[in-house]
């Protein structure tokens, strides 16, 4: 009998994932490979489907990650990080805010604001580099783009 190396297989792609710049699944094909894994790509197209792996863009090229993990209490160091990282100009549109991010930024910063919990924030919507959030009200529009302003990174030059 065949034993399935299923779960053992996704830990792996977890641990991969959390310690190398994958960008393809190719790339994972290899790094497990590389760890005595014999695996295919449709099997690694399966299993980043099972995992929930998302695409992220950065400084270095687009990258697989593992899906953010519902926080039980917003834990403030991570929008300060992901909006370091993506965040790249906040303005304020009527009564809505616009964050605008580097190429396939939107997402995750998007999530981030989201997890705050915020009660001034009634939602947010992610487009590939850029975020409306949608305040409660007019006065919360400003105040919202305020708090976005103080997180975003200093000008790179």
């Amino acid at each position: 009998m065949v034993q399935d190396r299923t779960p053992e297989r996704i830990r792996m792609i977890s641990r991969i994932i959390g310690e190398e710049r994958i960008g393809t699944q190719d790339d994972l094909v290899r790094a497990l490979r590389r760890r005595g894994v014999g695996v295919t790509q449709a099997t690694v197209s399966r299993d980043i489907r099972r995992l929930g792996l998302v695409k992220v863009r950065g400084p270095g090229g687009a990258r697989y990650a593992l899906p953010p993990e519902p926080a039980q209490a917003p834990d403030p160091r991570r929008i300060r990080a992901v909006m370091d990282e993506f965040a790249r100009e906040v303005m304020v549109a009527l009564d809505l805010v616009l964050v605008k991010t580097v190429p396939g930024g939107a997402a995750p910063v998007a999530q981030a604001i989201d997890d705050t919990g915020w009660p001034d924030v009634a939602g947010t919507l992610a487009g590939e580099d850029t975020i409306i959030v949608v305040p409660r009200n007019r006065a919360a529009a400003r105040a919202v783009s305020q708090r976005l302003r103080g997180l975003l990174p200093p000008v790179r030059v």
